[in-house]
């Protein structure tokens, strides 16, 4: 089979985007996103879907998410909007104190230190409980049987499974990630671009979650052995922790830019970063997409925003600032009155104090749902449950040690994550589920996906196609490699410091579906930068 690097060639052959009418799933790997409307065939909704094709990627996409992550939904029934925020929390005995007589001056990526309550397992049951229509055991069949019969590599999901073998074999030498290389190199390397990939493990620990509606994760027997494996290497995970585990259901935070209310979870994820930025955007009329005028404002109010994300986000009820006041008209006024012709150092304001994997999925009744997980930094942890297929994640990588710092560590507390599902709705009507998926770009895609489509007319698969660019810090903003020079010129001269980049991977992997409130009809766009595809009916 021809073998080449996927990340560094451009996506030359762009997509037109795709319509259905009785239903539609776009993801980032296609045989997910075909597991999702095989479920709609038989009878689910969108929110069986949905679930069907979370469960397929912990299998086909273990590079970006697994049965050990955490997700975000937000779900449109009945003409409301619903969300289910299934982040876990950092174990209830560990803390400060504890890392640092250990040795630790900052939390650690990999091993048993970062890893937190999966929350992925229970929002599934969440979901399907409250929304779904087909029995709970049926969504999973698809993913049991890729994990047992075994699929074919997809191209970037090969080049990041290789990349991640690569750094995991240099640095996994504790026991701990044993279970790591038998499951994901089984032959002693990362299987090829390609090659037959199957996990039996993976399709028991699958199984007893849709035998048992999650319960043998938490308080069965999954637990015990997740339980006897951070036992054994003196981890602070324990069976209290994943029985004693809810998910929540929340109101979603919007704010309404140019006719159009933009919907994200509340923090602890950092959706509201997004709603900050296109808080300040609004105030300002934009004539030309590929100006540098507009690059240069888009910019300067992400970084604003981030400043104040990453000084404030954290647990919500453990928040300095309220919600409202970071979204307030006043707020976005004040922080626009900053932005002028030069690239800024971002500081955080003052208001009032007080890998990841991504789908869409919509069916023929006008039911919609965005839909995040993610293990955090690819495969996660490194620690996986043997003989289960399960790989934990490691969001407590973004714990402070600083017991000053708003998002210090504490057990029993939920970091800042920055996993999130995006909606639009105008009026009383849903537009549609829209996400970013990608660590930090996370927002930063989500306000440039929106422009495009409202401000600049283009359609699903046009906006995700557009080139994108990215906030690292200070005055650094990375383009991607379809990003005009003429433009990144034009930011260097207004001060930024503009680094194009080799990977068009960096800039977020993206899924959309928009549906016409008169006709029914749907509208999909997938991500040219990954393996994706829009499976529609």
């Amino acid at each position: 089979m021809v073998q080449f690097d996927p990340m560094y060639y451009p996506y030359a052959s762009r997509r037109n985007a795709v319509y259905g009418k009785k239903g539609m799933v776009a993801t980032s790997q296609p045989l997910a996103a075909e597991a999702g409307l095989e479920i709609m065939k038989k009878g689910g909704n969108a929110i069986d879907a949905a679930i069907a094709t979370a469960a397929a990627l912990t299998v086909v996409e273990p590079t970006s998410n697994g049965i050990g992550s955490d997700s975000f939904a937000l779900v449109w029934v009945d003409g409301k909007i619903h969300g289910l925020n299934a982040s876990g929390y950092a174990p209830k005995n560990i803390s400060i104190e504890k890392l640092k007589e250990q040795g630790y001056d900052e939390m650690p990526t990999f091993g048993k230190v970062p890893v937190t309550v999966p929350g992925t397992p229970k929002g599934w049951a969440e979901l399907s409980d409250r929304f779904g229509k087909l029995p709970f055991k049926e969504l999973f069949e698809p993913a049991i049987r890729y994990a047992e019969e075994g699929f074919p590599l997809s191209p970037i999901l090969g080049f990041h499974w290789k990349s991640a073998y690569k750094k995991f074999k240099e640095i996994f030498k504790d026991e701990i990630f044993e279970e790591w290389f038998n499951v994901f190199a089984p032959n002693g390397r990362a299987p090829e671009i390609g090659e037959m990939w199957s996990s039996p493990g993976h399709a028991r620990g699958l199984r007893q979650i849709a035998e048992t509606k999650a319960e043998s994760f938490y308080s069965g027997q999954i637990a015990d052995e997740i339980d006897a494996l951070f036992k054994k290497h003196d981890g602070f995970l324990t069976k209290e922790d994943l029985s004693s585990y809810q998910p929540q259901w929340v109101d979603p935070i919007k704010v309404n830019y140019r006719g159009y209310d933009v919907w994200e979870i509340p923090p602890n994820g950092q959706g509201i970063i997004a709603l900050m930025a296109l808080n300040i955007l609004k105030g300002y009329e934009f004539k030309e997409k590929d100006s540098v005028d507009t690059y240069h404002k888009q910019i300067e109010a992400m970084k604003l925003s981030f400043a104040d994300g990453l000084e404030y986000i954290t647990q919500q009820d453990k928040m300095a600032v309220a919600v409202e006041e970071l979204l307030s008209e006043k707020y976005a006024d004040a922080r626009r009155e900053l932005i002028g012709d030069e690239a800024l150092d971002p500081i955080p304001g003052e208001p009032q104090r007080g890998g990841t994997v991504y789908l869409s999925a919509a069916d023929g009744d006008g039911n919609m749902i965005s839909y995040i997980q993610s293990n955090y930094m690819g495969f996660g942890s490194g620690v996986v449950v043997p003989d289960t297929g399960i790989a934990m994640q490691n969001r407590g990588h973004t714990f402070s040690l600083d017991s000053e710092h708003v998002n210090s560590l504490e057990g029993g507390k939920q970091t800042y994550h920055t996993i999130i599902p995006g909606f639009l709705s105008k009026g009383d009507q849903a537009v549609g589920p829209f996400g970013v998926m990608g660590g930090f770009m996370q927002p930063q895609g989500h306000a440039q996906v929106v422009m495009n489509m409202v401000d600049f007319d283009l359609n699903p698969q046009a906006a995700l196609d557009a080139p994108r660019w990215q906030w690292m810090k200070d005055k650094t903003v990375k383009v991607d490699p379809s990003f005009p020079e003429h433009l990144a010129q034009a930011l260097q001269r207004r001060g930024h410091k503009i680094e194009r980049s080799l990977y068009h991977a960096e800039f977020g992997r993206g899924q959309i579906i928009l549906r016409d409130p008169e006709t029914g009809v749907l509208c999909g766009g997938t991500e040219p930068r990954t393996d994706g595809h829009v499976s529609v009916w």
